[in-house]
């Protein structure tokens, strides 16, 4: 399985987690606001900022016969027409270069979501550098095959999609010749509850599909993300938004900047931690030897006399012999005479 690199920033086993802050809808067609969620996103720690490319035209009819209604996904979606939801949430495309160029200047990767083939052709003109395939949009082989046909990674969330559109979303991308493909452990409902996570699918997909896996999270909090870290992921992508209480589409399942800081914090630690298979003392546990237990002379002692329960004792510090020693020194003479104090040796005896 080949690392992925990004600009300075490599995806794989052995490195950081590569955390994404996905904006959304969440800068309330503001490109003020935008570019605060940019700056959010890298005082944060984050290594890559996403947008998304679309127009309602791209996604929907301007309906709103009862299919075209959203009903039970998100309570800030409830009553919206599909037209109107993507109305409130697609980011201008006159903003994508100043916020990409934002996201440089702030040393962070900023790419986006197309959600169409000709948002592809839009986004190639900005040499944006990753394509990522939301999950509602996995299903259309021909959108993951215009992405992969740049040659730059693709990142796939996987929610909804069985087996059998996993196998065909990878082969469609290395049908064209690109091998750098990611896919995300997604549930795609918004907010998302640990208990319909199923993190443990990570290694899976790693071993079935062998290529980078990550995990793209609709949960509160920063448990599921370090979880996923600890299982292999090596990407995680959250929402982010200023304030939850400023709204907006996507507001009610996005981090706040103090929490986006504290989830890449904890993922960096969580990935530090995993460490490698070891036994025995660290080198950092080494001036803590001292403090475990040992075999000690407590009585002053003279040559020849006796080991006895009386004269030696297990007791800090470590210096001496390892206590389990201690029935094979019991009732042996000393070579020499041993003060008390002193930690018990073979040579002494």
């Amino acid at each position: 399985m080949q690392d992925i690199i990004i600009g300075n920033h490599r995806i794989g086993e052995g490195n950081a987690p590569f955390i994404i802050a996905e904006m959304s809808g969440n800068h309330g067609q503001s490109l003020e606001k935008a570019l605060e969620i940019v700056d959010a996103a890298a005082d944060a720690g984050c290594q890559a900022l996403k947008i998304q490319t679309s127009t309602p035209d791209m996604l929907t009819l301007d309906s709103r016969e009862p299919d075209f209604i959203v009903r039970g996904a998100n309570d800030d979606w409830e009553g919206q027409s599909l037209y109107e939801l993507y109305t409130t949430n697609h980011t201008p495309f006159e903003w994508h270069a100043p916020i990409f160029a934002r996201a440089a200047e702030r040393g962070m990767v900023g790419f986006s979501s197309p959600f169409s083939v000709e948002a592809i052709d839009f986004l190639e003109t900005l040499n944006c550098p990753i394509y990522k395939i939301a999950s509602f949009e996995n299903n259309w082989p021909d959108l993951i095959r215009r992405a992969a046909h740049t040659g730059k990674p693709v990142i796939i969330s996987t929610g909804m999609a069985d087996l059998a559109d996993l196998e065909r979303m990878v082969r469609t991308v290395r049908d064209e010749g690109n091998d750098q493909v990611v896919l995300l452990k997604c549930t795609s409902t918004y907010p998302a509850v640990p208990l319909d996570t199923n993190l443990r699918t990570i290694p899976h997909l790693r071993a079935m599909f062998g290529c980078q896996v990550g995990l793209s999270d609709h949960t509160m909090g920063t448990g599921v993300g370090v979880a996923a870290t600890v299982l292999g992921a090596t990407v995680i992508e959250k929402h982010l938004t200023i304030r939850r209480s400023d709204g907006g589409p996507d507001s009610s399942f996005s981090m706040e900047p103090s929490e986006m800081r504290r989830l890449v914090q904890e993922c960096q630690q969580a990935q530090q931690a995993l460490g490698t298979v070891h036994y025995g003392p660290t080198a950092a546990e080494q001036k803590s030897l001292a403090f475990r237990r040992s075999i000690y002379v407590v009585k002053d002692i003279e040559a020849g006399e006796l080991l006895t329960e009386d004269n030696i004792r297990v007791i800090r510090p470590g210096h001496g012999l390892a206590p389990h020693y201690l029935p094979q020194v019991l009732g042996r003479p000393a070579r020499q005479a041993i003060r008390r104090g002193t930690a018990l040796t073979w040579s002494v005896l």
